[in-house]
């Protein structure tokens, strides 16, 4: 049995997964399947009670759940170089930095939800702008300290690579490189990794 990977073509959660899946040589064993979380497809949430993507399905079954998760089993799997260091400062750092790039991802992803599903009511009052404010001051963090380009890539950098991917997809009207040039040297390069280049995001629902 094949890995199986809902997903949505424009999510950052998804890419992310599969970046990891491409850098440890394992994009060949996935079946993707598109899937819509809005629509909440029952059979989506058989496998997943939260009706979300990403959700893998393992060889054996298994439905595993969120991003972090998937990521860290796709580190099990084969002989590549791991996305996780297994101990020490390098493995706190990658960590955190994983966290700081899924809280960019978490909210543009709030922004995003509240301007396309709050069209006739408008935004809530002080929403996007603790979404916003969120946003910028990681980027700020990220730009005094930017990941490193190591090859391979750890899950930090993979994470912070597709937040701001998703960046550039949904909100190029903030103009994150704009005072951030080390940051966006460091962009500009991760994003000419191939795995980077296979996962670019499509419009959908995300």
């Amino acid at each position: 049995m094949a890995l199986i990977l809902r997903f949505s073509p424009s999510s950052p959660y998804a890419r992310k997964v599969r970046v990891a899946a491409h850098e440890r040589g394992l994009a060949g064993r996935f079946r993707e399947i598109a899937s819509n979380p809005w629509a909440a497809p029952d059979d989506l949430k058989a496998l997943n009670p939260l009706g979300k993507i990403p959700t893998l399905v393992t060889e054996d079954g298994l439905a595993l759940y969120d991003s972090a998760v998937i990521c860290e089993y796709l580190d099990t799997l084969g002989d590549a170089p791991r996305l996780f260091p297994p101990e020490g400062h390098a493995r706190w750092l990658a960590l955190r930095a994983q966290s700081l790039g899924d809280g960019v991802m978490d909210a543009a992803v709030l922004w995003r939800v509240e301007i396309t599903q709050r069209k006739e009511q408008g935004p809530t009052p002080g929403w996007v702008e603790r979404q916003q404010g969120a946003i910028v001051r990681a980027l700020d963090a990220l730009e005094r300290e930017p990941p490193a380009l190591a090859a391979p890539p750890d899950i930090g950098a993979i994470a912070i690579a597709c937040a701001l991917g998703y960046l550039d997809f949904r909100f190029g009207f903030l103009n994150w490189r704009e005072g951030r040039p080390r940051l966006a040297e460091w962009h500009a390069a991760f994003a000419q990794r191939p795995s980077m280049i296979a996962t670019q995001a499509k419009d959908s629902t995300g």
